[in-house]
Parts: structure tokens; sequence; C-alpha cells
């Protein structure tokens, strides 16, 4: 299975320049977690998550309105592109711990996003002999590691 069959195109975007309240609209709007960050040429540079949103508004104590997107992205993009294989691109998001991945062309230019709600959607269980291009053992074991803690407290 190929991520064009399993992902979202078009999708919302936003540039660095956006405010987070802007962006929380954006993807209260779009019904969405998360949006990429695209420069004026379409290539990602980023992606900002509701969370990014809550935790920068609450730790640099300033309103969404006067903060930028470019202020609380880290600039580190994982990708894939529409032709890769779903199971590398799962991979992927379990080995760096990311929900989302934005779908890029060679040239970096956004296609669309894949994310763990289009594993989740498109997993099968086997049926006899025939093992599914996305068995629900797939998508656990990358959720369970996506979703592990990270800073174990107390312990």
């Amino acid at each position: 299975m190929k991520i064009k069959e399993i992902m979202t195109s078009p999708v919302q975007t936003c540039e660095p320049g956006t405010n987070l309240a802007a962006a929380a609209s954006m993807m209260w709007d779009s019904d969405c977690g998360a949006l990429p960050v695209v420069d004026h040429d379409g290539k990602v540079v980023g992606m900002i998550t509701d969370r990014d949103i809550c935790m920068a508004v609450v730790t640099k104590r300033r309103l969404a309105s006067d903060i930028t997107v470019w202020e609380t992205i880290t600039g580190k993009v994982y990708s894939c592109t529409a032709d890769d294989d779903a199971k590398d691109a799962l991979l992927l998001m379990k080995r760096e711990r990311v929900r989302r991945l934005p779908v890029v062309a060679q040239n970096g230019i956004l296609q669309g996003v894949v994310a763990m709600n289009d594993f989740v959607l498109r997993a099968e269980e086997p049926k006899g002999t025939r093992a599914p291009d996305l068995s629900y053992r797939d998508v656990m074991e990358a959720l369970k590691s996506i979703s592990g803690h990270r800073i174990l407290v107390g312990i």
C-alpha cells in the first residue's frame, strides 16, 4: 500500500509568520490537530500542533495572537513521499515518535499529510494465510511507541 492511497489531500497549511490564534482557528475550521508550515514556495518547513500552541501560550506567557508559528516550531521535519510504502512511513513515525507526516514531492513541495488516524482506519486483521498490507499489530506497535512517555518523573 502506498501513502498516496491513504493520505489526506489537499490540507490546510500556515506560514511561519502566522500567529498562533490564526493557526488554532484554521485547525478548528479544518477539524485537525496539526498544520504543515510552508514557506512562500510551498515547501514544508515544519509542523505545528494544537499541543504546541497550548504549550507556547502557557510557557511564553503571551497571547496566542502575539506569538508566531515560527517562534513555536522546532524546524525539524520528518516527511515521506506519496509513492513511499505505508509500512515504511509508519516505521518512520514510530522511530521519530510523530503522529503525522507531511507528504512531499521530491522538491519538498507539500502534497498532503498522512496521520496515525489514516493508518488506524486502514489496518486489517489477517484473513487465513493472507497477511494484510497494514495489520492491527503494525499500527498498534507504532502507536505504542509514539505514545510512550518521554520523561519519567519520580522514577
